[in-house]
C-alpha cells in the first residue's frame, strides 16, 4: 500500500536523530524485510506521528529547516483519546506488522500505567523530540521545546516526558524538568526515567 509523506523531511531528521533510542530500535526490528523496509516503515511512523500532533497535540518545528522537530500529546476526552489509539493502531498494522503494534502496545501500556502513578492529571506529554546529528551540540534544543513550554506556562499546567537515555536528562533540567521517577521497562529490557516540569 502506498504512504503519502507530509515531513519527509522532518521523518529523515527524527530517523537519524533517534536511531539508537531503545525503544524505537525495537519497533524497527519488529517490522519484517531488509533494512531499507525497516527504514522506510520508521519514516512513516514518524511522518503519522508528527501529523497526529498537528491534529490533536501541538506540534514545534524551526521555521526555514527541518533541523529537527518535538511532538506533543494534549490531554484528551475519553472518546477521542479511544479514536486516537484506534487510529494508531491500524497505521502500525498496516504500515509496520503485527509484530511491531503488539510490541508498541506492551512497551507503552506498561509505560502509561506507571507514569499514572506520577504524572499530574491534565499535563502535556512531550512524546518525541530529536535533532539531526549535524546540528547537535549547537544549543538548538531548546528552540524545539521552550515554544510549548511558554504555552503551558500561560495556562498553568505540568509538562512530563520519559526518556531511556541518562545522558540526555541534563539538557531536560535546564528546561526546568525534574526526575520523578525511574522505571524497569521489560520489553526493552531497558530502565527509563518519568521527568515533570511544573509550570512557572
Amino acid at each position: 500500500m502506498d504512504y503519502l509523506f507530509e515531513y519527509r523531511a522532518l521523518s529523515e531528521t527524527l530517523y537519524d536523530a533517534l536511531t539508537e533510542d531503545v525503544f524505537y530500535k525495537i519497533m524497527e526490528s519488529s517490522v519484517a524485510g531488509g533494512p531499507d523496509q525497516r527504514r522506510e516503515a520508521m519514516l512513516r511512523y514518524y511522518d503519522y506521528s508528527i501529523k497526529e500532533a498537528r491534529q490533536y497535540g501541538q506540534l514545534c518545528r524551526p521555521n526555514g529547516k527541518a533541523f529537527g522537530v518535538s511532538i506533543w500529546s494534549k490531554p484528551v476526552n475519553g472518546d477521542l483519546s479511544q479514536q486516537i489509539a484506534n487510529q494508531r493502531k491500524a497505521f502500525l498494522r498496516i504500515h509496520l506488522s503485527d509484530t511491531c503494534l503488539a510490541k508498541y502496545t506492551q512497551i507503552t501500556g506498561g509505560m502509561a500505567e506507571q507514569t499514572e502513578k506520577v504524572v499530574p492529571p491534565g499535563s502535556w506529554y512531550l512524546s518525541i523530540v530529536g535533532i539531526a546529528p549535524a546540528y547537535q551540540g549547537q544549543g538548538l534544543g531548546g528552540r524545539l521545546i521552550r515554544p510549548i513550554l511558554d504555552k503551558t506556562d500561560e495556562l498553568g499546567l505540568h509538562t512530563y516526558l520519559e526518556t531511556f537515555t541518562l545522558r540526555n536528562m541534563r539538557f531536560y533540567q535546564r528546561l526546568g524538568f525534574q526526575e520523578a521517577s525511574a522505571f524497569d521497562e521489560p520489553g526493552t529490557k531497558s530502565p527509563y526515567w518519568v521527568m515533570i516540569r511544573e509550570p512557572s
